[in-house]
C-alpha cells in the first residue's frame, strides 16, 4: 500500500525477528508496570485491548469489514485503562470515554478509507468503501459523528464535566458533523474524505484538552 509502504518491516531494514523481540521485551515490561503500580482492572483493559488487536483484529483486516470497527475497540482500550488506573473502578465515565473513542476512530478510519481506496482495492483488504460503497461508508460516517457527538455531551448530562466543556466539545463535534454531511452531495468524494479526517484530528486534540482542564473550568 502507498500508505505503509514506507514502513521499516515493509523495506526490511529491521529484521522481524528484532521487531518481535523488542515488541515482546517492551510487553513484558509493559504488563510489570501495569501489575505493579497499577490495579487488576487496569491490567484488564490493557489485556483485553492487547488480544482484540493482536489476535481478532490481524485476524480480521484480511477477512471481514468490520475490521475497522473490531481495530477501534481496541483502540480505545489505553485511555481507558489509565481512567481505571487512577479511578480504581469502571464506571459511568469509563465507559462513555470507550464508546466515545471507538465513535471517533470509526469516521476517522472510513475517511482514510475512502481517500485510500485504490490501496485497499490494491492490498485485497474488505474496508466499508470497498465492499458496500462510498455512498454506504458516508452514510456510516455520519451516523458515527451523530453516536460520537451524543456521547460526548452525555459526559455533562450525567455530571462528568462542566458546561464550558459542553459548550466546546459540542461546537466542534457538530462542525464535524456538518462537514461530513456535505459528503453527501460533494463531488469529489476523496478530497471530502480528506477533509474530514484533518477535522477529526481537531475533534480529538479539543476533546483531550477540555477533559485535561475541566477541572478548572466552570
Amino acid at each position: 500500500m502507498e500508505r505503509t509502504k514506507k514502513r521499516a518491516l515493509v523495506q526490511h531494514t529491521i529484521p522481524v525477528k528484532s521487531a518481535l523481540t523488542y515488541a515482546s521485551v517492551l510487553g513484558i515490561a509493559g504488563y510489570g508496570l501495569l501489575v505493579m503500580y497499577t490495579n487488576w482492572l487496569t491490567v484488564l483493559v490493557g489485556s483485553i485491548g492487547f488480544m482484540v488487536y493482536v489476535f481478532l483484529y490481524t485476524y480480521g483486516k484480511r477477512k471481514t469489514v468490520y475490521s475497522t470497527l473490531i481495530g477501534s475497540v481496541s483502540g480505545s482500550a489505553p485511555p481507558v485503562a489509565g481512567y481505571v488506573a487512577v479511578t480504581g473502578s469502571f464506571d459511568g465515565a469509563a465507559l462513555l470515554l470507550f464508546l466515545i473513542l471507538t465513535f471517533w476512530q470509526m469516521p476517522h478510519f472510513y475517511a482514510i478509507a475512502i481517500y485510500r481506496l485504490k490501496d485497499y482495492k490494491a492490498a485485497g483488504l474488505p474496508v466499508l468503501p470497498v465492499v458496500k460503497g462510498i455512498k454506504a461508508t458516508k452514510i456510516q460516517i455520519i451516523s458515527y459523528i451523530v453516536a460520537f457527538t451524543v456521547a460526548v455531551i452525555m459526559l455533562s448530562v450525567l455530571g462528568y464535566t462542566g458546561w464550558t466543556y459542553l459548550a466546546v466539545v459540542g461546537a466542534v463535534s457538530l462542525a464535524w458533523l456538518r462537514i461530513a454531511y456535505k459528503g453527501l452531495a460533494a463531488n469529489n468524494s476523496e478530497k471530502w474524505a480528506r477533509e474530514v479526517f484533518k477535522f477529526s484530528l481537531i475533534v480529538t486534540l479539543v476533546f483531550s484538552f477540555m477533559l485535561s482542564v475541566n477541572t478548572w473550568l466552570p
